[in-house]
């Protein structure tokens, strides 16, 4: 019986360790190391640096509430916005109170922020993305606060528009996904704009 059960158990012990080695080392060790070499940017983050110090990543959304700045989608994680360590969406349901209530709370705070804008606040400014961490918003997201941007910065709303269509991403590879604008190269530029 005891040779029986060492004739079972070790090459399920021997198949269990070298699994382990191929999907827990080997593999993850290949596909990073090919993604290095081929996206060394993004497999670095996609940090940007100004002066010599990392402030933030195109990859990850920022947290922006000064009205002389476009403002991301809202994040999900808490208790901090934006925290890449705590991504994942709400899990709150389209009739649950407490998503309406979020929603209904964030579109009194772009209206309290904005009261000469009557136009319909896109939705991409009112819910988070599923990851709670999305970089982008939708080019009438951007088109929604020009005029508040502008007000703020002492700049005509032609020229930063013409901000906004020069920072809108095209679908990827011309047919996945929609047009976008990366929240923080806007600002960035808006920054460098005089």
């Amino acid at each position: 019986m005891k040779n029986a059960l060492q004739h079972l158990l070790r090459p399920g012990v021997s198949l269990f360790i070298l699994l382990t080695l191929v999907t827990g080392a080997f593999y993850p060790l290949a596909v990073t190391s090919v993604v290095s070499q081929l996206f060394p940017e993004e497999a670095s983050g996609s940090l940007v640096s100004r002066d010599g110090t990392v402030i933030g990543s195109r990859l990850i959304g920022q947290n922006f509430s000064d009205p002389r700045y476009f403002w991301g989608r809202p994040s999900a994680t808490a208790p901090q916005p934006n925290n890449a360590t705590a991504s994942g969406g709400s899990n709150l349901g389209p009739l649950n109170p407490a998503l309406v209530d979020a929603v209904q709370g964030r579109v009194a705070a772009l209206k309290a922020a904005d009261p000469e804008n009557d136009r319909p606040i896109p939705v991409d400014l009112v819910t988070a993305s599923g990851s709670g961490l999305d970089p982008h918003i939708s080019p009438a997201a951007a088109d929604w606060q020009v005029q508040r941007v502008a007000k703020a910065r002492g700049l005509t709303v032609e020229r930063v528009r013409a901000l906004v269509e020069k920072n809108t991403e095209g679908r990827q590879w011309g047919v996945f996904g929609e047009p976008r604008v990366n929240v923080l190269a806007l600002n960035l530029t808006l920054d460098a704009t005089r």
